[in-house]
């Protein structure tokens, strides 16, 4: 079991990232969780501590089968190709795994079976018929993402497999209400199938303690704790269809797994792969995932249960080892907006390497802005700023003034010793730095190198060297040895971050090698003696550039919403189309006493705040007149929360009181389609007006 000691520890650590779905191109919303796992693994590895870094590309599910299908193409081609993009693109952006595969290759296909047939073998898997969505126009079952309709918990719209506009729950075959297949778009119907389902029950009071123990960001240790303390069911792990890894043994050929059993294996498959090909005495997978290893998961926000209930679930019951802890990074919005696939409404990755930034600038500003756990918002002004603020105006900018005022005055490193000032700063850097580490917050390994950098502007700023050359040689030695220090304790520290410019300001220091292979111990070794004119690491991103990458974007948007449009009109179906994109009108019909029973009423929102760990849930209190309450809303991402206070809306006051995700509700929000279109009134009635 993990030491759960402070980093580093004697035992070999592996740090994933959760799988990206092979079904479409990466924007810098996806590059948030590998670009944090990967500053988290170099981070152990600047600390001493012995790391590999994996992940893989997951090949298998509904949605890698629909969009193949869409597209005419074998899943397995069409997969594969993503696979290859996904493999060449996070290189650039200095995302380094030591090991990339993905589910279907061989290793995962066997340790997979592998691990499903010790779990029938230890008891923990049992058969039973259930109800499975069907299609009678296709003829064909409906698994996960094929079927959608409306949770059982709280009533939102949802997918087959997950409660994704509502409570985030996962759903289990047969749960979702008013199925719809997505095939026809006709009503669904429920048949009585066999099925695999894995014992998770049984593991209740395991699960508990194991998040007792789990250590991460705040959201993956607390929002299980509904699952695991509540109900815990047991998990239907197979599916109606071709694609995927088939159930091992004889007789079982027309199931296949499903894809979050296989998927995060793949963690262990991959490891497995690195050890393989450096060799065990240079790494070895089953130390790490058999004996004492630390495992660490860096994830998205929206796989937390499956991270923290189910994979562990899995482990324990093949022995293996558990995860010491989860990361589980916010979303990320564009200019307080979702990104929108669809209406090209994203900053593409590639696209962004178009524009010839540099990696580094992305990397800092998805590392450092806002806490991992926390969303974060992009647009190009704000990256702008942090570029121009801190990365040329704060790191760049005492680089480049010390170290060519060292070559200009002294050929490199002036003879002499740091001072104890200096010293002290930088060792309670690294200490900083190690901090972050064992607190999981790359926000912190980031902001103790330019803390540092930031010291050393106000250090050479107050002791002036520039006064000191000619009239106090000795003095002006010494604070250019400190500065010149300083930068080298930056390079080191803040090569997690910013791999390509540490790189680069390694070797301006004249230091040979790599700065990825240093260790903080290297942060006070002495620099080279002799080293040549440097070079501005950093260029300020001008206003004119910005207006220039707005524009582009809001273009772009423009032209998939006209090509959206002529679609539309070519298919013949006009301004119809609009229309039948709509809900259509209920069938049964209510009585004028059974409307007369709803009481509406004219609200105004007092306060609004986020509900912790909910993705889209938001707590008001509103003002209904007579009273004020408590109403639960999901309109977190499509709403500006702090512009929420002094809204007129309208609510439904004489519905049963609820509980989601732990707070009490009292009465809904009225809102129209997906954008979440609060109601309100055309005049100015008065809060708590009765609508009639």
């Amino acid at each position: 079991m993990s030491t759960h000691d402070d980093f580093p520890t004697d035992a070999p650590t592996v740090v994933t990232c959760g799988l990206p779905y092979a079904n479409g191109d990466l924007h810098i919303g996806h590059l948030r969780t590998y670009v944090g796992g990967d500053v988290y693994s170099r981070a152990l590895e600047t600390l001493g501590q012995q790391t590999a870094f994996v992940s893989g590309s997951d090949m298998h599910g509904t949605p890698v089968a629909v969009n193949a299908e869409q597209e005419g193409k074998d899943p397995e081609e069409f997969a594969l190709a993503w696979h290859e993009q996904y493999r060449e693109t996070f290189p650039k952006f200095g995302v380094d795994f030591d090991n990339y595969g993905h589910t279907h290759d061989e290793t995962n296909t066997e340790l997979t079976q592998e691990f499903v047939h010790v779990l029938e073998e230890n008891g923990h898997v049992y058969e039973k018929e259930i109800p499975v969505a069907y299609d009678p126009k296709a003829d064909q079952s409906l698994p996960d993402r094929y079927v959608e309709g409306t949770c059982p918990y709280c009533g939102e719209k949802a997918r087959g497999d997950e409660c994704d506009e509502g409570c985030g729950r996962h759903l289990e075959p047969g749960e979702i209400e008013e199925p719809t297949s997505t095939v026809t778009g006709n009503p669904a119907e429920y048949r009585e199938q066999t099925h695999k389902f894995f014992r998770v029950s049984e593991f209740k009071e395991y699960l508990s303690g194991f998040l007792d123990r789990l250590e991460g960001t705040s959201n993956a240790q607390n929002q299980p704790r509904e699952w695991v303390e509540g109900e815990l069911r047991d998990w239907c792990i197979t599916r109606d269809m071709d694609w995927g890894i088939d159930y091992p043994g004889d007789g079982d050929d027309d199931l296949v797994l499903y894809v979050w059993v296989d998927a995060p294996i793949e963690y262990v498959s991959s490891t497995k792969q690195y050890s393989d090909r450096v060799g065990a005495d240079e790494y070895d997978w089953a130390e790490v995932w058999q004996e004492d290893g630390e495992i660490v998961h860096v994830i998205g926000r929206d796989i937390i249960q499956h991270h923290t209930v189910f994979w562990p679930a899995m482990l324990h019951g093949v022995d293996y080892e558990e995860p010491r802890a989860v990361m589980a990074s916010g979303f990320m919005t564009l200019d307080g907006q979702g990104f929108s696939t669809s209406r090209n409404r994203a900053v593409w990755a590639r696209e962004y390497l178009d524009e010839g930034f540099h990696p580094d600038l992305l990397r800092y500003y998805l590392a450092t802005n806002g806490g991992f756990q926390q969303d974060v918002d992009f647009s190009w002004e704000k990256f702008r700023d942090r570029v121009n603020n801190e990365l040329v105006g704060t790191v760049g900018n005492f680089i480049y003034r010390s170290l060519l005022f060292a070559h200009r005055n002294f050929d490199g490193t002036p003879a002499a010793d740091t001072s104890d000032e200096v010293a002290s700063r930088i060792e309670e850097a690294v200490d900083e730095f190690a901090a972050g580490v064992n607190d999981y917050s790359v926000r912190a390994v980031g902001n103790a190198a330019v803390d540092l950098a930031r010291f050393g502007n106000e250090y050479i700023q107050r002791e002036e060297p520039w006064n000191l050359v000619g009239e106090d040689e000795a003095t002006a030695a010494q604070v250019i040895r400190d500065c010149v220090q300083l930068a080298k304790a930056v390079a080191v520290l803040f090569e997690p971050v910013a791999p390509g410019k540490s790189q680069a300001l390694w070797e301006q220091l004249g230091e040979t090698g790599s700065v990825h292979d240093a260790t903080t111990d290297a942060a006070l070794e002495a620099p080279p003696a002799e080293f040549g004119a440097p070079e501005e690491l950093y260029e300020k991103i001008e206003p004119e550039r910005v207006d220039e990458l707005n524009a582009k974007l809001e273009q772009r948007v423009a032209e998939s919403a006209a090509e959206q449009e002529s679609e539309s009109d070519e298919s013949g179906e006009g301004a119809e189309a609009d229309v039948s994109d709509l809900e259509p009108i209920a069938e049964n019909r209510i009585s004028f006493d059974e409307f007369q029973e709803l009481d509406l009423r004219v609200g105004e929102i007092l306060d609004a705040e986020p509900i912790e760990d909910a993705d889209k849930l938001v707590k008001l209190t509103v003002d209904i007149g007579v009273e004020e309450r408590q109403i639960v809303a999901g309109i977190k991402q499509l709403h500006d929360v702090d512009d929420l206070p002094g809204t007129k809306v309208v609510i439904v006051a004489n519905l049963e009181q609820a509980e989601l995700f732990g707070t009490e509700s009292n009465g809904m929000l009225l809102a129209a389609g997906d954008d979440a279109d609060l109601l309100t009134t055309h005049g100015d009635a008065p809060v708590g007006t009765k609508i009639r």
